[in-house]
C-alpha cells in the first residue's frame, strides 16, 4: 500500500492556504487570496497540489473552523469533507484561531474579533487548544479583557485590522494582525495532547459558531410524515 498523506485546508480569512503532508512530515503549502470568492478559488491550487503528487492517497484531512469569514469557513469545511468522503478517511475540524503565529510556541493568547452590530468576541488559548471558546463581549467588557491580557505580558492578536476595534490608542497598538495557515493548522494538531484531537475528532466539522447557529421550525407540520 502506497504511503498516506495528510492534506490540510484553511479558509476561514481571504490569506488562504492549502498544505500535504507526507509520511514523512514533508509539507508542500499553497496560499490563495479568496476574500469572498474561496468558491471560485479554491479548486484549482487543490486540485494542482493532489495532481503534482500523483494523486496521493490521503488518510486524513484537516480544516481550519473560524471564526472568521462564514462563507470561506464553509467552503473549507465542505471541500475538506468531500476529499474525507472520496479517501473513505476522516475530516477533521480544528479551531483556526489556535493556528496564528504568536500562539505556535504553545503562548497563551487572546484572540479577539469584530461580531457587528456593537458586538465582539473573544477566546484564549494556551498549550495548542483553546482554554475558553470564543464567546460575545461588548467594548466595556473587550476594553477590559485586552488590558488585563497586556499587563499579564500575553500576546493579543486579530484576524481584522486592530483599528477596528473601539479601543483607546495604547490598547490598539497591542493588538497584532495575524493570519492563520494552513502549515500551523498542522503543527497544531501535531503538538496538541491526545485528548484534544480526540475530542476534535469525535465532532462533526461545521463552523466554530459565535452563538448557537438559528433554525426555523417548519410551520406546515402537516406535511411531515410521523
Amino acid at each position: 500500500m502506497p504511503p498516506a498523506f495528510t492534506l490540510v485546508l484553511e479558509t476561514s480569512t481571504p490569506h488562504a492556504s492549502l498544505a500535504l503532508v507526507g509520511p514523512d512530515g514533508f509539507m508542500e503549502q499553497r496560499e490563495f487570496c479568496g476574500d469572498r470568492n474561496h468558491n471560485a478559488m479554491l479548486f484549482a491550487p487543490l486540485q494542482e497540489l493532489l495532481a503534482d503528487h500523483g494523486r496521493p492517497l490521503i488518510s486524513l484531512v484537516l480544516v481550519g473552523s473560524g471564526p472568521g469569514s462564514y462563507s470561506g469557513t464553509r467552503v473549507g469545511i465542505a471541500a475538506a469533507q468531500g476529499v474525507a468522503i472520496a479517501m473513505g478517511c476522516p475530516a477533521v475540524a480544528v479551531p483556526s484561531i489556535l493556528a496564528v503565529s504568536s500562539a505556535q510556541d504553545g503562548a497563551a493568547c487572546l484572540a479577539l474579533g469584530d461580531a457587528r452590530r456593537g458586538s465582539f468576541w473573544t477566546a484564549m488559548m494556551k498549550n495548542y487548544s483553546l482554554t475558553n471558546p470564543p464567546a460575545l463581549c461588548d467594548i466595556a467588557e473587550l476594553t477590559t479583557l485586552v488590558s488585563n491580557a497586556t499587563n499579564a505580558g500575553i500576546a493579543v492578536v486579530s484576524f481584522e485590522e486592530p483599528a477596528r476595534f473601539p479601543l483607546s490608542a495604547d490598547l490598539s497598538e497591542i493588538v497584532r494582525l495575524e493570519f492563520p495557515n494552513a502549515a500551523r493548522l498542522w503543527n497544531v494538531w501535531r503538538r496538541t495532547n491526545e485528548e484534544t484531537r480526540l475530542k476534535w475528532s469525535a465532532e462533526i466539522p461545521q463552523p466554530l459558531y459565535l452563538k448557537p447557529p438559528h433554525i426555523t421550525p417548519g410551520k406546515r407540520q402537516s406535511l411531515v410524515r410521523s
